[in-house]
């Protein structure tokens, strides 16, 4: 990538992060001066959003390869290869994650139960 893109994108991150923690931080000392638990704002660690971003990516990856593949062994133009398998596979990873996110759930619901 260019320096022309990569600088204003860095730089925009580092703002928004910047701002990001001090608005967080005041919102911390805030609820600390009126007596709040600040472990209400903790965030707990989301296995399924986990879960399902690395799946994407992993569909996303193999759309590449598999795209590189058949943008090589055949007459089809290598954007649509990429673009379709990239696709494809995605989708792929997104219908495999839910199932295995509804199991989990279920899985779940029915230890709660008991």
């Amino acid at each position: 990538m260019n320096a022309e893109v990569i600088v204003p994108i860095s730089v925009f991150a580092m703002v928004f992060g910047i701002v990001y923690i001090g608005v967080r931080h005041k919102e911390r000392m805030a609820l600390i001066r009126t007596g709040g638990n600040v472990s209400s704002l903790e965030t707990k660690g989301n296995i399924l959003g986990s879960l399902k971003w690395g799946m994407i990516f992993i569909g996303i990856g193999l759309g590449i390869i598999v795209g590189k593949i058949i943008s090589s062994s055949t007459s089809m133009e290598e954007e649509a290869a990429f673009f379709s398998m990239i696709c494809l596979f995605g989708g792929i990873a997104l219908m495999i994650y839910y199932i295995v996110a509804n199991r989990f759930k279920q899985k779940d619901h029915t230890e709660k139960i008991q």
